[in-house]
């Protein structure tokens, strides 16, 4: 490498300074590789340096390596530099990157998984003598998305699953639909698999789904719902469009029981803009995948928005029917052999194909949603049958897919994924529960109201009606608005949703409800 005025031996890196030799390095160090991400065209530099009896080498960011004020971080790593020599340590690293254009190897890199490049034109990380050069703590999660073992075996482990279980068939074709969605235009949701009793082969399904793309050891590829928000939205952008898995929902609750995951996080494709410190704003993760998922109890709750129900399909299982029905046999198997199948998926997916596949999902989605399903369910269900009919056709040539009658089963009516209509649901059963509240004051001198059986209505005094709501996760605003726009309440005459009347004596603004 030309050096120019830097003095480079095996002592280190110097430089004469007033008379005097200043060291910017204690040992030799150099550039040795310039990498430059097809994505951001962000170049970073592979720097190796001899200390000891051997060499080492890392890469890092020249935004870093030529700051005098973050190089020192490179420490930590066996660089010897100290706030003194960091400033001439930049000056020499920069000075050589600049000097040695045609010498320094240029690399082509990338620093997430999916599709990557200007036109999306690659599949990352399929894509041939293109270097990982992400975040050090990604390496695990790049490394996992690989092949390994026989793919003959995975397939006829695979196909033995999705022949004995609808919900393994569903799951398999979640992975394979992830990604389908940046190329049809569709918004990510997830696939949620729950059950109360243990041994329903819940974690297997999902370790099965995460073979497709590589090593489905817990702590490899599939994660667990044991992280921060800022966390799960970092790995699905750097997944961006293979299908993140997160086991185990009930890691996220908190000490009274409440799950703190929330649907929205991670079904908007898009995440939290945030400030750094140079007083702008960081790039807004995005991503465009489906999420599969694992607890003992549904991901959203009965007060959920009706946008958090409509992402999620939802699937129970059972004991009586597990989903993995020899677990322990399908477990070693994919343990040993997985991460061909989606490799073969993606080189299927040619520009013919999608065309095709996106006519046959306006015809599926078409269909799906006439029904009494919602136009984001019917999206998803009909997403699902087109991932496995490709599915299918170029990794399991078995002529069975999924049909639109098995995939309604499990899609949401309308009426359940109405945030409006659940909180309805809940007050009448509220009012029901609660019957001696409606009849009389009690020894603790506590009147809720009233319920004229005769005209099927329920008087509830208005402080009570809102804090009932509000207490269950409902917003007490948007259920009145709801309940005014289908005629279930009646306004006072000056407009307002509750009356002011006498109820046994208790003069108060009650909310006169129909009962259902």
């Amino acid at each position: 490498l030309e050096c120019g005025e830097w003095h480079c031996d095996s002592t280190g890196v110097s430089k004469v300074l007033q008379d005097r030799e200043e060291y910017a390095c204690k040992h030799p160090i150099m550039p040795i590789e310039r990498f430059v991400n097809i994505d951001t065209n962000e170049e970073k530099l592979r720097v190796a340096f001899y200390k000891g009896r051997y060499w080492c080498d890392f890469i890092a960011s020249k935004r870093d390596l030529f700051d005098s004020t973050k190089i020192i971080q490179f420490a930590a790593l066996g660089v010897s530099v100290t706030s003194k020599s960091a400033k001439l340590l930049s000056e020499f690293l920069c000075d050589i990157e600049t000097m040695n254009p045609d010498i320094i190897p240029e690399t082509e890199s990338v620093a997430r998984l999916g599709y990557v490049g200007k036109d999306k034109e690659f599949f990352s990380p399929y894509v041939e003598n293109i270097i990982f050069d992400g975040d050090a703590n990604y390496h695990t999660l790049y490394g996992a998305v690989t092949s390994k073992g026989n793919y003959t075996a995975w397939i006829a482990e695979a196909q033995k699953c999705r022949t004995e279980s609808l919900t393994a068939q569903i799951l398999l074709a979640a992975s394979f639909a992830s990604p389908l969605l940046n190329k049809m235009g569709c918004l990510p949701f997830f696939v949620h698999l729950w059950g109360v009793e243990s041994g329903t082969g819940k974690t297997v399904a999902l370790m099965l789904a995460a073979s497709v793309w590589g090593n489905p050891d817990i702590g490899q590829y599939i994660q667990t719902f044991n992280s921060t928000q800022v966390s799960c939205e970092r790995t699905a952008a750097f997944l961006n469009n293979i299908p993140l898995c997160i086991d185990e929902l009930q890691l996220s609750k908190d000490s009274h029981g409440h799950s703190k995951f929330d649907v929205y996080q991670l079904a908007q494709g898009v995440g939290r803009g945030r400030g750094n410190k140079a007083g702008g704003i960081d790039t807004v993760p995005t991503w465009s995948l489906c999420i599969l998922t694992t607890g003992e109890s549904p991901i959203v709750q009965a007060s959920a928005g009706a946008g958090a129900v409509n992402r999620v399909i939802d699937i129970e299982c059972r004991a009586s029917e597990s989903v993995i029905k020899d677990g322990f046999t399908t477990s070693a198997i994919i343990k040993q052999n997985y991460g061909f199948a989606g490799r073969q998926f993606i080189e299927a997916l040619t520009d013919d194909v999608i065309d095709q596949a996106a006519v046959r999902y306006r015809e599926l989605f078409k269909k799906l949603s006439s029904g009494d399903s919602t136009e984001k369910q019917a999206m998803a269900a009909a997403m699902l049958l087109v991932a496995d009919e490709l599915a299918d056709k170029f990794i399991f040539k078995s002529g069975q897919s999924l049909t639109v009658d098995q995939i309604s089963g499990f899609l949401k009516e309308k009426s359940e994924v109405s945030a409006g209509q659940r909180a309805y649901n809940f007050l009448c059963d509220w009012v029901a529960i609660n019957g001696s509240r409606f009849q009389t004051s009690d020894n603790n001198g506590e009147f809720w109201g009233k319920v004229d059986e005769e005209n099927n209505k329920a008087y509830i005094i208005s402080t009570v009606f809102r804090k009932a709501l509000t207490d269950n996760g409902f917003d007490e605003r948007a259920v009145i608005s709801w309940l005014r726009s289908n005629y279930l309440i009646e306004p006072d005459k000056d407009g307002k949703s509750s009356k002011k009347t006498s109820v046994d004596g208790h003069r108060a603004r009650y909310i006169v409800m129909e009962l259902a």
